[in-house]
């Protein structure tokens, strides 16, 4: 029998109470610092910078924004500059610096309507090839941007004419393993999840899960195509084995019923992609560990290979409010320390312990 302790533990370590409403919450790099974005009441935006100072989170700079900010990535940045790329609700994209963080050093006018959804690739040492952009929108386009390139994006993946629009709620990175392969997730509302491979600029797979996508994430962005996490509305989770693409079958899936609430958002832990979070709506969060299956593929009757899906393993749960959890973020320098802000107006530094022996 193994003792409860011996499993990961999930610490809330700080919490910090906040005077806005808080849409996402990010680890500095090579910091120990994060940021938090958001909007006050009386519609304007905000970025603020906490600093973690014996066991408190210290404000250290707040800057005020004329539009609300939606989401925020360093997912372009180089590791010396780190600096920030935002979506706001009036579907600008700004790239800031957080050390001058009162005027842009880039920005475009990136959608019609809130930019809702935002990763980056090509920075921070992750992922081979140019730094980049992705954002999703409410307008249902999904757009990326090279930084070095302004106002026009290098992909535009939008509905043809006569097609519905469909909000795109999230949008992820992946297979950026070498100068030439890139692909891009996107979630919608209506369930559909879309990969686009932008090397080739085509459709790669489709599917749909049947619920809004809250949330998806690949396991990794910088490795050939290995897993993709998709959370939704009702509770439930999918993880999709990408290594092998049916032609008709697309890829092996499992789905998990975790939370009794719409689960905000996944979360793979940089030091193993096998171990992962969710947040849900119900202000808990879900540790799990994805377990391979013997072998990953197979072949059908008629000889083509086919994936085989493995199974999750609930590791450790907590309920930290009672309201939505909306942002995780796994500290990328400090393995088990986590950032996570939710709709109750704070932002919690967790340290999530025993993960090596997970």
């Amino acid at each position: 029998m193994s003792s409860p302790l011996s499993k990961p533990q999930i610490i809330a370590h700080i919490q910090k109470s906040l005077n806005y409403t808080v849409f996402d919450s990010k680890w500095i790099p090579c910091s120990a610092k994060f940021v938090c974005l958001g909007n006050f009441a009386r519609g304007t935006g905000v970025i603020q910078i906490y600093e973690v100072q014996h066991g408190e989170a210290q404000l250290i700079k707040q800057v005020e924004k004329p539009k609300p900010i939606k989401c925020g990535t360093f997912g372009a940045a180089s590791l010396q500059q780190r600096h920030i790329a935002t979506g706001d609700f009036d579907g600008n994209l700004h790239i800031w610096n957080l050390e001058a963080p009162d005027v842009p050093v880039y920005t475009t006018k990136a959608h019609k309507e809130i930019v809702n959804s935002i990763d980056g690739v090509g920075g921070l040492g992750i992922g081979d090839g140019a730094p980049e952009i992705v954002t999703g929108s409410r307008d249902g386009t999904v757009k990326v941007w090279d930084p070095r390139q302004k106002d026009l994006p290098v992909a535009n993946m939008e509905p043809v004419g006569g097609e519905t629009r469909r909000d795109c709620w999230t949008v992820a990175f992946g297979h950026a393993f070498n100068d030439q392969d890139r692909c891009v997730c996107a979630g919608y509302d209506n369930g559909d999840i879309k990969l686009f491979d932008l090397r080739n600029m085509s459709l790669r797979w489709e599917t749909n899960i049947k619920n809004g996508v809250c949330c998806v994430e690949f396991d990794r962005k910088d490795i050939n195509i290995n897993k993709l996490v998709a959370t939704s509305l009702e509770g439930k989770f999918h993880v999709f084995d990408m290594r092998t693409q049916h032609p008709t079958k697309g890829f092996a899936s499992i789905s998990e019923k975790a939370h009794k609430s719409t689960i905000w958002q996944v979360r793979h832990l940089p030091q193993n992609r096998d171990i992962f979070m969710t947040a849900g709506g119900a202000g808990n969060l879900h540790l799990w560990k994805y377990e391979y299956p013997a072998q990953r593929s197979k072949k059908d009757s008629d000889g083509v290979d086919v994936g085989v899906a493995g199974s999750v393993n609930l590791l450790q749960n907590v309920n930290l409010s009672t309201q939505p959890i909306a942002s995780l973020d796994w500290s990328p320098d400090k393995q088990g320390l986590c950032l996570c802000s939710g709709f109750d107006q704070s932002v919690r530094v967790l340290i999530v312990t025993k993960l090596n022996v997970a």
